[in-house]
């Protein structure tokens, strides 16, 4: 993360984008009149501030409602309840008091990666169109300079200026997923939410394309939301990791402190499910009992208990705290100061 000195004082970047007590949830309909008989309860409580130029990984199984967090920050989706607030010239604006016709300012600087580069890209559309769709809509450029924009955008994400008459069938995945990200920068946004960029790329491809959002980040000044399901991709592009479950933060640190010590259980199996590629390290696999709850019917207290092997009667009776246990270390987790969890050596 980019700091900024001050005489002998480390001075933090302002914060770019907070979110505080964020709630979606989704109505279950039922019968002939189509009444409401319970929610999904996708993202039920969500706090964390990003600051700006740096990376924020938020990781967590499929379904933990990650991306819906991710869609509602953007306003894609209107939320339940909580607030997103945007720095604005300065001032942190509430985006969901912003009427709709407004919105059109503030989503020049938020933009999104899609999970899927083969389903994101319209395939009636060629790459000129596609990358400069944006620049249309916001009526930045037209004509020639337009052209030139598209090419220069192309360049900056490893592909070549012939490339701009072709459709995405005859693009690889990874080529594909470049594609899609300089849409995203076509705009010059601030913020890029990366909903999962990599997880349908060969593993040789997921390195390109990290390395190529962290020389983006630092080339246009970007901050990122970036989402994922397995802490070894947010490992090294992250300055700071959130771990998600059932629709809620359970811990949130910086990538060194919560890899080597971790303070919630389901931190410590998310870790012992990395791979390592040092010979001498033997993993312990924490295999975690059941399956994931519905978020139409969670368990009490603690979501976690049920598949916590540290569990104790107050988890199943109350919900956890979310407190700051260490410096920038936050958790929600009854037992975090007496537990002493396997983290993993911190590359």
């Amino acid at each position: 993360m980019n700091k900024v000195l001050t005489g002998d004082k480390e001075q933090k970047p302002p914060v770019l984008l907070e979110v505080r007590n964020l709630k979606k949830y989704f109505p279950i309909q039922a019968g002939f009149f189509r009444r409401t008989v319970g929610h999904v309860k996708a993202v039920d409580g969500v706090n964390f501030f990003i600051r700006e130029g740096e990376t924020l990984g938020l990781v967590g199984e499929s379904g933990c409602g990650k991306t819906t967090t991710g869609l509602v920050i953007l306003r894609d989706s209107e939320p339940t309840e909580g607030e997103v607030l945007f720095n604005k010239d300065g001032e942190l604006v509430n985006l969901f008091q912003v009427p709709k016709r407004e919105m059109k300012a503030f989503r020049r600087e938020m933009q999104i990666i899609f999970q899927d580069p083969f389903s994101s890209l319209n395939p009636r559309m060629t790459v000129m169109d596609i990358v400069a769709e944006p620049l249309r809509i916001h009526g930045i450029a037209k004509g020639d300079e337009l052209k030139a924009q598209v090419r220069e955008l192309l360049e900056a994400v490893g592909l070549k200026a012939q490339h701009m008459n072709r459709y995405p069938y005859a693009f690889s995945g990874g080529q594909r997923q470049r594609i899609g990200i300089a849409r995203a920068l076509a705009l010059r946004p601030r913020l890029i939410v990366c909903d999962e960029p990599v997880s349908a790329l060969d593993v040789s491809i997921q390195a390109q394309t990290l390395n190529l959002l962290e020389d983006l980040q630092k080339e246009f000044g970007l901050t990122y939301l970036f989402i994922a399901h397995d802490l070894s991709v947010v490992e090294h592009i992250s300055d700071r990791v959130s771990v998600m479950y059932l629709g809620n933060i359970v811990e949130l640190a910086t990538a060194e402190e919560l890899y080597e010590n971790p303070l919630h259980p389901y931190t410590e199996a998310l870790l012992s499910a990395v791979p390592r590629t040092d010979p001498d390290h033997i993993p312990q696999r924490i295999i975690l009992p059941g399956d994931v709850p519905s978020p139409a019917n969670p368990p009490p207290g603690c979501k976690f208990h049920p598949r916590c092997r540290y569990a104790v009667e107050i988890c199943s009776s109350e919900v956890p705290a979310w407190r700051e246990l260490r410096p920038d270390h936050w958790v929600a987790c009854h037992r975090a100061e007496e537990l002493e969890l396997v983290g993993i050596a911190y590359d």
